[in-house]
């Protein structure tokens, strides 16, 4: 039902898409793929296989490609989209041509990605991730989880601002309940998931019901008295988390 909603907006992008690049395959992963979409909530995470390098003129058209779904299709600014050349998808290092929170730029297809597609990922177009994307080892995945953790998630508990705002308190703590279990017991878990973990962890009551509210209901406007609250919680039970997973000297978050 989740992917119905959304399979206008799917299938007019891989439309014009293909229109701009030499398109082969689309795959899906995160929560589409693994079953916890959210229609206005989740973002819309995809990668596309195109045949060779992007050149500029592609990119100037792609970006007018998502701007106009922005403007005419619902659902379309949440929509993320990797564009990755067939003869680079074996490189994890290399960063690529991805439309995301309204912008253009490069970045790379995380190990986290990429197992999620060998996995689990939804094929639109063309063949199944599975059989092209090369096998992330467990050591890969755990590495970049750990880096990913020591070098943003930590310093960022350092901020106060950041953590005044929904997104980062959302992604600060599921991030830490999935990469818990993953660097644990070397599997990944939805959002929804993560959440049930969070409990299980001792995370905050109050902030873990201010995430499933947001996410799965629907939830009060907060006062600014909450939101100054919550991000102290927040920031602070993800600092001392990820210094219990990685085995960090404790430091008090200021």
């Amino acid at each position: 039902m989740r992917r119905d909603e959304v399979r206008p907006l799917l299938d007019r992008f891989s439309a014009d898409a293909s229109r701009v690049v030499p398109l082969e395959a689309l795959w899906a992963h995160g929560s589409l793929a693994l079953g916890d979409f959210q229609p206005g909530r989740s973002d819309l995470d995809l990668v596309a296989l195109v045949a060779a390098t992007i050149t500029s003129p592609q990119r100037d058209e792609l970006k007018r490609v998502h701007e106009a779904l922005i403007s005419e299709l619902p659902l379309a600014d949440t929509l993320h989209c990797s564009y990755v050349p067939r003869s680079r998808l074996a490189d994890v290092s290399q960063t690529h041509v991805t439309w995301a929170q309204g912008e253009l730029f490069d970045r790379a297809v995380s190990p986290v990605s990429r197992r999620e597609l060998s996995l689990g990922g939804l094929c639109l177009v063309g063949p199944g991730p599975a059989d092209l994307i090369p096998p992330v080892t467990d050591k890969q995945l755990a590495d970049y989880i750990r880096a990913d953790l020591r070098d943003f998630w930590y310093p960022a508990t350092a901020r106060t601002e950041p953590w005044l705002r929904d997104i980062w308190v959302d992604l600060g703590l599921l991030t830490l309940a999935r990469a818990t279990v993953t660097l644990q017991q070397g599997r990944l878990i939805t959002k929804k998931e993560a959440l049930e973990v969070l409990a299980e962890l001792g995370a905050p009551a109050d902030v873990l019901r201010d995430i499933y509210r947001r996410r799965y209901e629907t939830a009060p406007a907060a006062s600014q008295e909450w939101l100054a609250e919550r991000g102290v919680l927040a920031r602070s039970y993800v600092r001392a988390g990820i210094e219990r997973l990685l085995e960090l000297p404790e430091a008090a978050v200021e």
